[in-house]
């Protein structure tokens, strides 16, 4: 007798560890991912090689998509535009939405709901958090639901965006991780794209802080 196939995933995987998280966390509930990394021209591109070394060591399909020519109509981010300064502090501050890269997450969703159709699956994973909720537009839930009700639209397939962690904050993605045994030192999260984290942008400043809420070190290198 056959077993049944895996239901396909398509995870959009930058190589952070909110994506590393529901990356696991696809695979866990039995998924057969198809993970997905975009280089937009980000200046931390070093993440995306972290992502290829994990899913080569899990054995997950993996598609590194270079999108780099739209980098010249995305600028006006600290994070694509190299004559601003990648700012220090926490989220909350107003400095933080210089990290914002204009209509970022329409755009890989858009193209991973694509993927999906053509795969024949009808889920696309995505990692956004609480967190990200008070800088980041396209994080929040009536984002998220927005574009759901357009990709049914579009496509003949309805393909649904799955949102593990959409009302949770980065200690609870850091929890759920470790109850399932994840190495956090296989993530990338700096927004500089140096040989150890710089521990002081916002992006550090809030992984630093779910750690040390969690009352462990966190694994990786720090300046």
């Amino acid at each position: 007798m056959k077993s049944k196939a895996k239901p396909k995933a398509v995870v959009i995987y930058s190589g952070g560890m909110d994506s590393y998280t529901v990356l696991h966390l696809a695979l866990a509930q039995g998924y057969q991912v198809y993970a997905l990394s975009f280089n937009y021209g980000q200046r931390h591109s070093k993440e995306l090689d972290v992502a290829a070394k994990v899913c080569a060591g899990l054995g997950v399909a993996h598609k590194l998509v270079d999108i780099t020519a739209i980098n010249q109509l995305l600028q006006g981010s600290s994070l694509t535009s190299t004559d601003i300064d990648i700012p220090t502090g926490e989220y909350e501050e107003d400095n933080m939405k210089s990290t914002v890269v204009p209509n970022r997450n329409m755009i890989l969703l858009s193209l991973a709901i694509g993927y999906a159709v053509s795969l024949g699956s009808t889920e696309v994973f995505y990692g956004a958090h609480s967190g990200d909720h008070d800088i980041y537009p396209d994080c929040r839930p009536e984002f998220v639901e927005a574009m759901n009700v357009v990709s049914a639209i579009a496509n003949y397939d309805d393909v649904q965006i799955i949102s593990p962690f959409l009302y949770d904050s980065k200690l609870a993605i850091l929890e759920a991780g470790l109850n399932m045994g994840l190495d956090y030192g296989q993530t990338w999260t700096c927004y500089l794209g140096q040989d150890k984290a710089c521990g002081k942008c916002g992006s550090c400043v809030e992984r630093l802080d779910a750690f040390a809420k969690a009352g462990i070190t966190d694994p990786v290198a720090y300046v």
